[in-house]
């Protein structure tokens, strides 16, 4: 298990920054393309849960499943995303399961995360906020969580 802890994003993917060029924020921009390709996220709160892995970091193997030039928004240049399979558990609550969503750096022309920051796509779950301490659970041969 690999404590996290909850902290705040840019908070574009949900459209909570209000940054008209994102109506909707990027997720529900992006949900049909994904979908095209074979990954239905419609059962996922339609924004990332921010989590820190600090001091740890991590380090891509074989996601489950990876996007390549995808091509999602009219003015800005495609990128590459990757998925990764994560179940979230925290006390006195069941597991949740859902995907690290992982839009590749090489390829993202803005809102760069930390490197010790994973982006959570979760169904919705009350309970969760900022500084909320959980523990995550990856396939390690789909990303390895190593020191800094």
């Amino acid at each position: 298990m690999i404590p996290a802890t909850i902290v705040q994003g840019h908070r574009v993917a949900s459209g909570l920054n209000g940054n008209p060029r994102f109506p909707g924020g990027t997720l529900r921009m992006q949900l049909p393309f994904f979908a095209e390709l074979g990954l239905d996220l419609s059962a996922f709160y339609p924004g990332t849960l921010n989590v820190s892995i600090a001091p740890l970091s991590y380090r891509v193997v074989q996601p489950r499943h990876t996007f390549r030039a995808l091509k999602w928004h009219p003015e800005d240049p495609a990128e590459d995303f990757s998925f990764f399979d994560v179940t979230v558990h925290r006390d006195g609550a069941e597991p949740v399961r859902g995907w690290i969503y992982h839009p590749h750096p090489d390829t993202k022309p803005v809102h760069f995360q930390k490197p010790d920051v994973l982006e959570l796509l979760l169904p919705w779950t009350e309970g969760l906020s900022y500084g909320t301490k959980i523990r995550l659970e990856v396939p390690a041969e789909q990303m390895m969580i190593e020191p800094c």
